[in-house]
C-alpha cells in the first residue's frame, strides 16, 4: 500500500525536472562544457574534474526546489 505512494511522489518529482532544470539552464550549460571540455580526444571524465561547475549546478537546483 505504501509502495503506491512512493511511486506517485517520485513520478510527482520527476515530472517537475524539466521545470527546475530550465531554472538552472546557465549552470548546466557550465557544467555541461566543463565535462566536454574535459574528455576532449579519448579521455575520461575522472571525479573531481568539473566539481566547481558541479557544485554550482547542484546549489542552483537546491535552490530551484525551494522555491517551488
Amino acid at each position: 500500500m505504501s509502495g503506491v505512494n512512493v511511486w506517485t511522489r517520485s513520478r510527482e518529482r520527476m515530472k517537475r525536472f524539466p521545470e527546475l532544470f530550465a531554472m538552472c539552464s546557465a549552470e548546466a550549460a557550465v557544467y555541461g562544457k566543463c565535462v566536454v571540455a574535459t574528455t576532449a580526444g579519448k579521455q575520461e571524465l575522472k571525479k573531481d574534474l568539473c566539481i566547481k561547475e558541479f557544485e554550482a549546478l547542484r546549489t542552483c537546483f537546491i535552490s530551484a526546489v525551494c522555491e517551488m
